[in-house]
């Protein structure tokens, strides 16, 4: 796994339950605040219609897809509802003095 730990983006950004689109060179994550207040950075695109994740649903640890209503836990990125049947990527995340950090393996 990669050391480098790359910025997401801003902590008290995020409200519960929501979600921010954070673009880095071509790749496009979804960073997840859920109901408890944990960040977690996924995949930023759905993988089964290719829409961004960041313009989903939030409840708790799972994300809706705005497109066709597939679901992802964003803990371990296990995809939860049809029609999506390929988990996103799930990557080790931190929030360091209010910075959401993570690291691409």
């Amino acid at each position: 796994m990669s050391t480098e730990w790359l910025t997401a983006g801003n902590d008290g950004a995020i409200a519960p339950n929501d979600v921010q689109r954070c673009d880095i060179g071509d790749a496009t994550y979804a960073v997840v605040k859920t109901g408890d207040g944990r960040c977690f950075v996924i995949d930023g695109l759905c993988t089964h219609g290719k829409a961004h994740l960041a313009d989903g649903f939030v409840d708790g640890d799972v994300i809706e897809c705005p497109k066709h209503n597939g679901r992802f836990n964003v803990v371990t990125g296990a995809a939860i509802a049809t029609p999506a049947r390929v988990a996103v990527r799930s990557y080790e995340t931190r929030v360091r003095d209010g910075v959401v950090e993570f690291r691409v393996g």
